[in-house]
C-alpha cells in the first residue's frame, strides 16, 4: 500500500507543480536555446513529445509534452521542438506562466476550504517531520503553509526527489518566448488547478504526505524512473505509469481527465486565429482521455513530429 500511495504522490506532483514551481522555474531556467531549424518529418510511431494540430478550422500548431521540473542532466530541447517552438504565433502553457499576479493568486487560493489544518490531519511526529522538510528545502518551516491543501505543501519540496541542478521546461520556454516576444497564454488558471487538486479528499492528501515523507529514497526511485520514461518519449507509457496504481487512476480522473476535457475547446478557440506552440504535462497526453486523443475525437488531425 505504500509504495501505491508514494506513486500516486509522484504522479500528483509531476502534474501540478507548474505553479508552485514558477520560481524555480524562473531560477533554473535553461538559457534560450539556439538550435538549427529542420524540416519537420512524421514519426514513425507515437513515440514523441511532440504532435502537429491541424483541421477544424485552426491555424496548424504544435503540442508538446513537458515534465515540469528536470534534473539539469537530462534536459533536452531536440530541433524539432525548437523548430515548432519559432514557427508559433504563441506560446500556450497550462497557467500564464509570466503572469507577475501568480503568486499571489497561489497565496490567495492555497487554503483547505473547509477550515482544516494540516496539524489536525497529521499526528504531532509527522508534523514535526514535515516542517524538518521544508526548512531544508525553502529554510522556512511549515507554520505559513498549515492551511494549506497537503498536496499543494508537497510540492514545495519537489526538487527533493531531483538529483542535481533541477531545469524547467515551463521556464525554459518562458525565456525563449520573451527573446522572441512571443505572447503566453494560460489554458486553466491557478484557481482551476488549485480546485483540481482539491477534489482529492483532505485526508487523502495528508496520507500520501505522510508515507512521502518516510520514503524519500523510494520517491527519489520512482521519480527517476519516470524521467527515464519520458527521455524514450513513450508518452502512453508514462500516462500509464501514472495511473496503473489504485490511487493512481483517482488521482487521473480529477487531475488528469477532467481537465484535459476541458482544454479542448479552449485549444481550439486560442488556435483558431494564431497559430499556437501548446506545452502541458505530458502525463496528460496519453491515454484513451489523453489530449492527443481527445483532439482526434473532436476532428482534428494529429501528426506525430520524429523529434
Amino acid at each position: 500500500m505504500k509504495n501505491v500511495m508514494s506513486k500516486a504522490l509522484v504522479a500528483v506532483l509531476v502534474l501540478m507543480v507548474s505553479f508552485v514551481g514558477r520560481n524555480t522555474a524562473q531560477e533554473t531556467a535553461t538559457a534560450a536555446i539556439t538550435t538549427t531549424k529542420v524540416a519537420l518529418k512524421a514519426a514513425d510511431n507515437n513515440n514523441t513529445l511532440l504532435w502537429k494540430i491541424e483541421g477544424n478550422g485552426i491555424q496548424p500548431s504544435y503540442l508538446y509534452g513537458t515534465i515540469h521540473l528536470i534534473p539539469q542532466a537530462d534536459f533536452f530541447i531536440a530541433d524539432a521542438t525548437a523548430t515548432a517552438f519559432a514557427a508559433a504565433d504563441q506560446i500556450v502553457m497550462e497557467l500564464k506562466m509570466d503572469d507577475p499576479n501568480m503568486q499571489m493568486q497561489i497565496m490567495q487560493n492555497a487554503a483547505m476550504t473547509d477550515g482544516t489544518t494540516l496539524d489536525k490531519l497529521l499526528n504531532e511526529e509527522n508534523y514535526k517531520e514535515v516542517d524538518e522538510l521544508l526548512k531544508s528545502a525553502l529554510g522556512v518551516g511549515v507554520a505559513p503553509f498549515n492551511t494549506w491543501q497537503p498536496l499543494l505543501t508537497s510540492s514545495l519540496f519537489m526538487t527533493k526527489f531531483i538529483e542535481g541542478t533541477p531545469a524547467s521546461y515551463e521556464g525554459s520556454f518562458m525565456a525563449m518566448a520573451k527573446e522572441a516576444n512571443k505572447d503566453i497564454i494560460g489554458l486553466e488558471t491557478v484557481l482551476d488547478q488549485v480546485g483540481a487538486m482539491g477534489e482529492v479528499p483532505y485526508q487523502k492528501q495528508a496520507d500520501l504526505l505522510v508515507e512521502t515523507i518516510s520514503d524519500m529514497e523510494g520517491m527519489k526511485g520512482m521519480f527517476s524512473d519516470m524521467v527515464s520514461i519520458y527521455k524514450k518519449q513513450d508518452i502512453n507509457a508514462l500516462h500509464a505509469m501514472i495511473t496503473d496504481q489504485s490511487g493512481g487512476e483517482e488521482i487521473a480522473e480529477f487531475l488528469i481527465d477532467k481537465r484535459n476535457k476541458k482544454w479542448i475547446p479552449k485549444i481550439g478557440e486560442i488556435a483558431k486565429d494564431k497559430s499556437s506552440f501548446i506545452a502541458v504535462g505530458s502525463g496528460h497526453l496519453g491515454g484513451k482521455n489523453g489530449v492527443v486523443q481527445l483532439l482526434k475525437d473532436a476532428g482534428y488531425k494529429l501528426t506525430p513530429i520524429a523529434n
